[in-house]
């Protein structure tokens, strides 16, 4: 449920390439600009000197969160953290969905109890919009009610995307069909000021206005360059355990005032 409003100084985001912000506008520093340095952007118009950080790589599974992002977040003591990981968990077969949960939990509760807010996410519904969706749904499923129940507790908020159905418009996704538009990250963005007692801007389960669907012969190049382009490498970087985010450091691992 949403925070009552209060001031922030300083906000670390952490996660997977959720947070990290691809496939949003570029930044001249070559970062992608995302819906974490929305927010970012949004409260230091509210408060002077204020901080941000951004640890979230793509490609991270929730272990790997807890072990390289959780510490060095707690250690900032910033008084806002946003927290989204396990999905990439759940893409892959034999998930186990328990340890997922459990330290998932462990990184809220340890944020927590730094003093800061602690923003989580739901996942959106994958079987509106993506072909095999179905068979992520029961994980999606626990793992919604479980951040729920979470957000229940003093100090955490929860931004419930599985609930706004504009997010099954293909329009809101980059052409990989896994990471949000530019007009996708926006909307998060809202999502996230609005949990955090911020009016919204606007409506960002509004759906978008009405346009005329594909033609198949479109259809059929998109799908094309999608198997080409983004599917098969993927299923390579699986079958070689490997991850996009293999060596990348965070693009901006410290606390520093912003912008």
């Amino acid at each position: 449920m949403p925070t009552s409003k209060r001031s922030y100084t300083g906000y670390v985001a952490v996660g997977d390439s959720f947070t990290e912000g691809m496939c949003d506008d570029l930044l001249p520093d070559g970062h992608y600009r995302g819906w974490a340095d929305r927010v970012a952007a949004a409260l230091a118009a509210e408060t002077e000197d204020f901080r941000y950080a951004n640890l979230a790589v793509r490609g991270k599974l929730i272990g790997q969160i807890h072990d390289e992002q959780l510490a060095a977040a707690a250690a900032m003591g910033a008084d806002l953290v946003t927290l989204a990981g396990g999905l990439n968990d759940v893409l892959r077969p034999g998930c186990d969905i328990d340890r997922v949960e459990r330290l998932l939990g462990r990184c809220a509760t340890e944020l927590r109890a730094t003093g800061a807010t602690v923003v989580l996410f739901t996942s959106t519904d994958p079987t509106r919009r993506m072909a095999g969706g179905s068979r992520l749904l029961p994980a999606i499923l626990r793992m919604k009610a479980f951040v729920q129940e979470l957000g229940q507790q003093d100090g955490f908020a929860v931004v419930d995307l599985f609930s706004a159905p504009c997010f099954d418009d293909r329009r809101l996704w980059a052409e990989d069909r896994l990471h949000l538009s530019p007009e996708g990250h926006r909307r998060v963005a809202d999502g996230v000021l609005e949990a955090l007692g911020r009016p919204a801007a606007s409506d960002w389960r509004a759906p978008l206005p009405a346009a005329a669907p594909p033609g198949r012969a479109e259809k059929l190049r998109s799908d094309a360059r999608w198997l080409g382009t983004h599917l098969g490498p993927w299923i390579g970087r699986r079958l070689t355990g490997r991850s996009s985010g293999d060596g990348r450091p965070a693009k901006r691992p410290e606390l520093l005032p912003y912008p």
